[in-house]
């Protein structure tokens, strides 16, 4: 992660008062399944079980932090490794919430494998940073051979539904994704609460809510696309680019449930081009 994440040995030690928590899932086929081969923990960071809401060829994971919330001077590390020909999902039973710091920072890691053939949906709910947190949230996808990856990221700036807003703090976020050790897509976001920025028209626009949609697979058919441009959000604003290896979708606006709509319509139409079967949206986002 030394690529996407500036020293972050040096941030796990600065953070070392706070929660360590560490969750690798190791994804296996067997001839008519996808199976949670190996998972191992420590601290608070759990998987209760494998899923099979689809049938036994994709296995569902829900992520799950028992103390609710990230402050300053926690890490988390999730590795997620898909071995080839696997179809797997993972996700988050809620949305995660970054609270406010008194100087040091908190650190979530995401690495994401991919092996020939499989299919990763990384697919977690939103994360809302309380005014004056200081996050840092990194995510790695490295794939390998005709491996198909669809993930989003979806990030509140502030408690919009109290009228907060973010005023102090800062956030780190980095996102890179790599075929065959080539990378082929590399994004970084430092965004001060605050700042010009949050308010400028190239930026947020004053937007308190923004997510990233990103769907690697080659190249996407015409009709696909087009069906995916015509999909608008309910409130805010989104917008879609075909590029040679990935898809991505954009939303900014005010509302994280409509961000999560918007991404969630985007999948809908792109699974069953790139994963090859209907999308069926996990049980945990209704309850």
């Amino acid at each position: 992660m030394s690529a996407i994440v500036t020293a972050p040995g040096d941030v796990a030690r600065a953070n070392a008062g706070g929660w360590q928590a560490r969750l690798a899932l190791r994804f296996e086929r067997e001839p008519a399944r996808t199976v949670l081969a190996r998972c191992t923990h420590s601290g608070p960071l759990r998987v209760q079980k494998a899923l099979y809401p689809e049938g036994p060829e994709v296995c569902q994971a829900i992520i799950v932090h028992p103390p609710g919330g990230i402050v300053g001077g926690d890490t988390l590390d999730v590795a997620i490794d898909a071995k080839r020909g696997t179809s797997v999902q993972v996700t988050t039973p809620g949305a995660t919430k970054w609270y406010r710091s008194a100087g040091a920072p908190a650190l979530a890691t995401t690495r994401i494998r991919g092996g020939p053939g499989s299919c990763v949906e990384w697919l977690p709910q939103e994360a809302i940073l309380f005014d004056a947190a200081r996050a840092t949230i990194a995510t790695r996808v490295d794939l390998e051979g005709d491996a198909v990856y669809v993930g989003w990221d979806i990030v509140s700036l502030g408690r919009t539904a109290a009228g907060e807003r973010f005023t102090t703090g800062c956030l780190r976020q980095a996102l890179e994704l790599a075929r065959d050790g080539r990378l082929v897509w590399c994004e970084r976001v430092l965004l001060e609460g605050g700042s010009p920025a949050l308010h400028s028209g190239a930026v947020l626009g004053g937007a308190p809510v923004f997510g990233t949609l990103i769907a690697a697979a080659g190249a996407l058919d015409d009709a696909t696309l087009a069906a995916c441009r015509n999909a608008a959000p309910t409130q805010g604003e989104g917008s879609i680019t075909r590029l040679p290896e990935v898809v991505v979708a954009r939303y900014r606006g005010d509302s994280a449930p409509a961000a999560r709509t918007y991404f969630a319509t985007v999948w809908r139409l792109l699974r069953p081009r790139l994963c090859g079967r209907e999308a069926v949206a996990p049980r945990i986002w209704a309850t």
